[in-house]
This record gives structure tokens, C-alpha cells and sequence, in this order.
């Protein structure tokens, strides 16, 4: 058995979930789902990312305190992601004494093994604002593109920068220029692990090829020293002397949650967080761990995850480095960036409002950016309902089982399995298997898709409402192995699209989704049968493209 670890992005709690934010999540709980049936030990945890300037600055708006402002998101995003069917073991927020805890834990680990020093430096400064300004709240001109950028990435090239690099700086704030103040903080020394961590990257890990492109273009540029601390009111306390008023840097202190969110499940459940951590040992069975961990995130946040969190966990030592990272490309809306700012977005708690949950995550993978930028367009959401949910699979599920309920009083007929199909659902389970671990879940659902092709060709060649006038038992043979098809379906798509599965699951009578062929037995009464999925009327394209538009500002 092997100890699977899954860590999903920490979504920032400073308003409602998109879209295109929701499409660089999802991924985590089709890991979590397929791992927990193919039987393997797995953690899958993640949280609301609620420090940093941005909370504290709408929070001052609204006269309420930053963590009461972030715990609002919390609460939707902790709600929304039930809807979805995500099944995380924990669920957590950065603003919990268990994350500060830790977090200060790997500080005081890194600076005791020498990868953190404290340096004096220019730090762009507001006298308008009258405070020190973190990176992403310095905008300009990116000196290696010529693009608008934040001070820390820019989003064109993917170059990291600092504040102090940028042209034509102004504060995001107030939108006057920043001067530069001299200020003392920590810097993590990611030139000293440039050796340990180029050989962690070339060693074959099963990364995106945007996360082997960009993190290569990193290493050869030379990895430079980053601020570890810096001057904020809102965040994790440095637990060192002289740094009162400071805070530990956002992006030490959000990839750090992946091992709070653990430590606390731990002590939350009793479980061993050890065992998803620490490898070569034996975990809590006695059986040597064997570890494999899995990072979900979108290619913005791939150097925080390839190289900083490797390198903190190397610098405080003996903890398991990420194995794979599925990082996704980004999502555009209507052929436009999504735009927060313009209310250029379909949010969550809007579509989830009028849609299944099971459209939502059909498409996000179906037609995701897993691979590439990809659009989600209105037109191309209903026509994937209507064309592949409803008219493949769902067509195919009532059609068969409505069929018995009408011919053989709702039981499941007599038949034995067609040595066929019961070869081609043991390769499904393992090739799809093999492409989810590999998090290539467009090529699964293609693959389950193309059997459920299969399966509704070898329905209509059949024809049993003409094989139940001229040869019933033809007929009962036939249905048999279409009900076989679709309890398998209902393992090999739950990862995917949960909540038709677990309807599937309901009226079959079947168990808990495991990843191995199941067969129904003959006499089984179907009970409770109905439409999977309805057709969404084709005018609801227009009307969601004019409520997209009438929405911006």
C-alpha cells in the first residue's frame, strides 16, 4: 500500500472562487477519489489562504477585522467545495494557531541549519498610505518584457522579480509611486540549495511539463536569495528578536500549510501525519512508507512549489519533497482574461445556482487547461451537457435500466457476462489508472467515454426491443451485460462526476466505489430510477452570455 499525500492550492480568501481558479483545484479531489477506491492510504488537504495585505486592506474598508473579512470566504469556499463533492480530510485556514505553530517551527529550523541570514535592504515604501508595501502591491513595467507587472512574477514572461526591479512604479493602493526605505528582514538562502535543488529537478518526477519547463529556466538563470520576512500587520509573527512589527513572507507561509493542515489532521483524527511525510520509516501498520506526493495548483504558483517548498523542506530536513506537480495553464472566459475587477467571471456560487455539480466538473476536466490555455464559453458548457453527459452516458444508463423496469418488472435479468466487455473493463480500469497518476485526466474521461460509444453501439446493434419479441433470452442476455457496463462506469466516473455515480450506485444497490470490475447479480431490483442528467434549453446560452455581460464594469 502505498501513502498517498495530496496537497491542493490554498485558494486566497479575499473574495468568491471563479471559474478559472476553480479549474486548478478540481484535479486534487479526482487524485483523492481514484486513490482512496484503488485502496492506497491518502491525505488531501488544503485551506483558505487569509494573510496578507489585500484582507487587511477591504477588511479596514469594511470596519471589520481581516480575519472576520477572511472568514466570510472561508465559510463559502468551505461550503461551495462540499457542493462539489470535495473530499478533503482537512479543510483548513492559515489564521489558526496550529499554522502559525508550524510555520514558526520551519523558520526556527531554517535559520538554525544556516539557510536564513538577515539582510538590509530598499523596500518600497507609500508616503500616501504611510506603510511598506508587499511585492504584489507594487505594479509597473516588467524590465525583461516590457509587460504590466506585480512585484514579485510577472504573469507575461513568468520572470520573478522584486519591487525594486520594475519601471514606472506605483502603489496598487493609492496609486502613487513608492519610495525606497532601507529595512532589515531574513532572507532564505536559495542560492546555497541551487546544487541540491537542480538535482532534485532532473530527477525524474512526473511533473507537468510547465513546471519542468519553467523551473529549468529558473535554475539556469542562478536562484537568488528572497526575503523571508516582511514589514506587515497581518500574518505569521517571526519568531526572532528585533523583528517586532514583522511578519514571515506570504509565500514561505502559504506553501508551509501543506505540513500545518497535515499536523493538525493529525491531531484532529489521530491519525500519524508522519506517515505521508517522512519516508523510509515504518508507519503506524508496521509496513514500510512508501510516499508519493501529489501538488495541485496553477502554473502562476509552480516556482513556489518546485523550488521554494523544496527548498524549505530540504532546509529544515527529513521531510518528503513534492513528486508531482500538476500544474494547470490558464483559463480565459469568453476568449478574455478573467477579470475579478470587472466582474469578467462565472463564480462559483452563480453557476452551482442553476447547474448540476457534475457539469461543472465534466467540463473543467473535459475541456480544462490541463495541458494548454483553454475557453469557457457559455455555448460550449451547454453543448457538453447536452452532448456528452446527457447524450452518452446518461442516455445510455436510463435507456438500459428503463428498459428492465419496463420488460423484466424492474429486476435484472437473467445472462452471462460477454467474455468481451468483461475483457474490455479490466483494460479500462487499468489504462485509466494509468493516465489519472499520471494526471492526464482529459485522456481518462476520453477513454471511459469512448467505451460508453462502445457501449451504446453494442445496445443498438443489439436491438433487444426486437430481440424481447424473437428471442427473450437474447434479450435478458443483453441488459445483463449493459447493467455490468454501467456498475463499472459507476467506478471508473466517480472520480470525475460523483454525485450521477452515487445515484447510479443508489439504484443498482451497489457498495463503495472501489477501482476493480464488479458485477450485479441477477434478480437485483433497480429502484428509484431517474434521469441522470435533464437537457439545458438551448436559449440558455444567450441569456447567460447577456447576465455575463450585463454583470461588467
Amino acid at each position: 500500500m502505498t501513502n498517498i499525500f495530496i496537497g491542493g492550492a490554498w485558494p486566497y480568501a479575499n473574495g468568491s472562487l471563479h471559474l478559472g481558479r476553480l479549474a486548478s483545484i478540481l484535479p486534487g479531489d479526482i487524485l483523492a477519489r481514484y486513490h482512496r477506491a484503488k485502496g492506497d492510504r491518502v491525505l488531501y488537504v488544503s485551506g483558505s489562504d487569509c494573510h496578507g495585505t489585500p484582507v487587511a486592506v477591504q477588511a479596514a474598508k469594511e470596519g471589520v477585522t481581516p480575519g472576520a473579512f477572511a472568514g466570510r470566504y472561508h465559510q463559502e469556499f468551505t461550503e461551495y467545495f462540499r457542493r462539489l463533492g470535495f473530499t478533503y480530510d482537512l479543510y483548513t485556514r492559515t489564521d489558526q494557531p496550529q499554522h502559525h505553530k508550524v510555520v514558526q517551527e520551519l523558520f526556527v529550523q531554517l535559520l538554525n541549519h544556516g539557510y536564513l541570514y538577515k539582510k538590509s535592504t530598499l523596500q518600497c515604501y507609500c508616503e500616501q498610505d504611510q506603510r511598506f508595501l508587499p511585492d504584489r502591491y507594487v505594479e509597473g513595467i516588467c524590465p525583461h518584457c516590457g509587460q504590466p507587472a506585480r512585484g514579485d512574477q510577472c504573469d507575461y514572461c513568468s520572470a520573478l522579480l522584486d519591487p525594486s526591479d520594475l519601471l514606472e512604479r506605483v502603489c496598487k493602493i493609492c496609486g502613487t509611486p513608492p519610495v525606497l526605505r532601507p529595512t532589515e528582514h531574513y532572507y532564505l538562502a536559495l542560492s546555497k540549495l541551487q546544487e541540491e535543488l537542480t538535482a532534485y529537478a532532473e530527477a525524474e518526477h512526473g511533473w507537468r511539463d510547465n513546471a519542468v519547463r519553467l523551473t529549468r529556466r529558473y535554475l539556469q538563470e542562478g536562484l537568488q536569495d528572497r526575503a523571508a520576512t516582511r514589514d506587515l500587520d497581518w500574518g505569521v509573527d517571526v519568531p526572532a528578536g528585533g523583528f517586532t512589527g514583522k511578519k514571515i513572507y506570504v509565500w514561505i507561509e502559504a506553501v508551509s500549510g501543506y505540513l500545518s493542515a497535515s499536523k493538525q489532521w493529525a491531531l484532529e483524527s489521530g491519525g500519524s501525519w508522519e506517515d505521508f511525510w517522512l519516508a523510509g520509516r515504518e508507519d503506524s501498520s508496521g509496513e514500510q512508507t512508501d510516499i508519493c506526493a501529489y501538488y495541485v495548483h496553477g502554473k502562476d504558483n509552480v516556482p513556489f512549489h518546485s523550488l521554494i517548498w523544496p527548498a524549505i523542506l530540504t532546509g529544515a530536513g527529513g521531510l518528503h519533497l513534492p513528486d508531482r506537480l500538476l500544474a494547470c495553464e490558464y483559463m480565459t472566459l469568453e476568449g478574455q482574461k478573467f477579470s475579478t475587477s470587472r466582474n469578467w467571471a462565472v463564480w462559483v456560487p452563480d453557476i452551482l445556482s442553476r447547474y448540476q455539480p457534475d457539469s461543472v466538473r465534466y467540463f473543467l476536466v473535459a475541456n480544462g487547461p490541463e495541458k494548454r490555455d483553454t475557453d469557457f464559453s457559455w455555448r460550449e458548457f451547454i453543448h457538453s451537457h447536452n452532448g456528452e453527459l446527457l447524450g452518452a452516458f446518461g442516455n445510455f444508463v436510463n435507456r438500459s435500466l428503463a428498459f428492465i423496469n419496463k420488460a423484466f418488472g424492474g429486476k435484472v435479468p437473467g445472462g452471462e457476462t460477454d467474455p468481451l466487455w468483461a475483457d474490455n473493463i479490466n483494460i479500462l480500469y487499468g489504462d485509466a489508472g494509468k493516465l489519472i497518476e499520471a494526471g492526464r485526466f482529459k485522456d481518462t474521461l476520453e477513454l471511459i467515454f469512448s467505451g460508453i460509444r462502445r457501449a451504446n453501439k453494442y445496445f443498438d446493434e443489439q436491438k433487444p426491443w426486437i430481440e424481447l419479441k424473437d428471442n427473450p433470452a437474447a434479450c435478458a442476455n443483453t441488459l445483463y451485460n449493459c447493467v455490468q457496463i454501467i456498475a463499472n462506469l459507476a467506478n471508473l466516473l466517480n472520480p470525475f462526476i460523483p454525485f450521477s455515480c452515487d445515484r447510479i450506485r443508489s439504484v443498482l444497490s451497489l457498495g463503495q466505489p472501489g477501482w476493480h470490475s464488479i458485477s450485479v447479480p441477477e434478480g437485483q431490483v433497480i429502484q428509484g430510477l431517474t434521469l441522470l442528467f435533464e437537457r439545458i434549453d438551448l436559449k440558455q446560452i444567450e441569456e447567460e452570455t447577456e447576465r455575463l455581460n450585463s454583470n461588467l464594469r
